[in-house]
């Protein structure tokens, strides 16, 4: 039914398909001639006539969350290594920028936690945002220090 205004109202009745050829839906009820949508309870979902689909084009993210902080992860034996190699000076505080012009960490990292793994025997002074607590113990047990950041 269309209300058109208050005083005037039309009925407009649902179009009966298959109704013979006068009714201008019939035989084939609008469907076309055979194949799969022309037969009763086919639904095609997300098929769209031979294009890529709409989930097949979208990248895939799964359980990786889109804001999750890229954290550089750095244990004391590695350090260590660095400083036999004399990669990195022990006179210099060690931190991520330092860390990055040196290409020792990703430079999309955003943040550097140092763990407690393996043995330090330089002493260095070390800026980072996280460290475990053995990596702490360690440092401050051969007299250097380690600075986190707030």
């Amino acid at each position: 039914m269309i209300k058109l205004d208050n005083r005037l109202k039309i009925n407009k009745s649902k179009i009966r398909v298959g109704r013979g050829i006068g009714s201008g839906k019939g035989k084939t009820s609008g469907r076309g001639v055979k194949g799969q949508k022309s037969r009763s309870g086919v639904a095609i979902k997300s098929f769209e006539g031979g294009q890529m689909p709409l989930y097949r084009r979208l990248p895939k993210r799964g359980f990786n969350p889109i804001k999750r902080e890229k954290i550089a992860i750095l244990n004391l034996d590695k350090i260590q290594s660095f400083i036999d190699k004399k990669t990195i000076d022990t006179s210099n505080v060690l931190n991520t920028s330092l860390l990055k012009k040196l290409r020792l960490i990703n430079k999309n990292s955003i943040k550097l936690k140092i763990l407690g793994t393996g043995e330090i025997k330089n002493k260095i002074n070390i800026e980072a945002d996280l460290a475990s607590k053995s990596a702490q113990e360690k440092l401050e047990k051969i007299g250097g220090s380690i600075q986190l950041k707030k």
